[in-house]
């Protein structure tokens, strides 16, 4: 009898962590931009231990050296020199780390920003929220890259006001996504139980309708990384982000430019890790997606 019982219980629900990994990793191009992401974090990380150089030590005697595999290469500069004779494999391992430190504050920045705003727009209808999403729309009307070259003409160029020119263009993206998803959230029994329990507004908009809006969000800001990296490149391409000696990949484009036929390793492989990088993320984002919205689980 006692087995009659125990073969009747259902079973316990999978654990929301493991349910996600299960749909997530049914996309096999999100689990290789997964891994791509994890390999370049751990060389952000450990990026003084992997790069053979100092990514700003010059060695005049080796200038524009070609890679290790190529005639005239040599085995201390495995991708070669730029044209002041820095290591660019140590260049492009550190400027790895300053492209995720650009992205993972943009991000962050811009993602607590919007939540805020789109919260209050979707809490209080009305002359707030025209306020705030007629601002979203004029600063979605301007082209990114301009508004981005716009914000850091007048803060000044340099890296930290890079980053907040960065938060500011993806700002409009995460505020109008949280209002939509309060919207959509406020209309549900939950939220109605709650407010004839007493919760304050506040109370509410955190902890009982912003947990319900994460997914989207999170989906969101993971295709944001790439968008920040890329903005920062462009940035920093156009003498505006990080300024010399810093490794940064689009600065590194940018001195490098007029060597373009001569030495075609000084613009490519930043060129290459711009592209796995971004590639990478947006990968990821795609399998998050897919994984977070009931609608395009199979």
């Amino acid at each position: 009898m006692s087995q009659t019982v125990q073969a009747t219980q259902p079973s316990a629900p999978p654990h929301p962590l493991r349910e996600l990994w299960t749909y997530f990793r049914q996309n096999r191009g999100a689990v290789i931009g997964l891994a791509v992401v994890v390999a370049l974090v751990l060389v952000a990380v450990f990026a003084d231990v992997i790069a053979p150089h100092s990514p700003i030590d010059q060695y005049r005697d080796a200038t524009l050296v070609p890679p290790m595999w190529q005639q005239g290469g040599n085995a201390s500069f495995v991708l070669g020199t730029d044209p002041v004779g820095r290591d660019v494999l140590s260049r492009i391992i550190h400027g790895t780390r300053l492209s995720l430190v650009i992205g993972l504050v943009s991000v962050s920045l811009s993602v607590t920003l919007g939540i805020v705003l789109g919260l209050l727009a979707g809490f209080f209808r009305g002359a707030v929220e025209t306020a705030i999403m007629r601002l979203m729309d004029i600063m979605l009307a301007l082209p990114s890259l301009l508004l981005a070259v716009a914000v850091v003409a007048i803060l000044g160029p340099g890296l930290i006001n890079a980053m907040y020119a960065i938060a500011i263009v993806m700002l409009p993206h995460y505020a109008r996504l949280t209002r939509a998803a309060v919207i959509t959230e406020l209309g549900k029994d939950y939220v109605n139980a709650s407010r004839i329990a007493g919760a304050g507004t506040l109370r509410l908009m955190f902890n009982t309708v912003l947990p319900n809006c994460t997914a989207p969000l999170i989906v969101q800001a993971t295709l944001g990384f790439s968008a920040a990296i890329l903005d920062a490149a462009a940035l920093g391409f156009l003498g505006l982000g990080a300024q010399p000696p810093r490794p940064e990949w689009g600065s590194m484009l940018a001195s490098a430019l007029e060597f373009i036929q001569s030495a075609w390793w000084v613009v490519t492989f930043p060129g290459l890790a711009i592209l796995i990088t971004v590639l990478a993320f947006n990968l990821m984002g795609d399998g998050l997606r897919d994984a977070l919205d009931p609608k395009l689980k199979r």
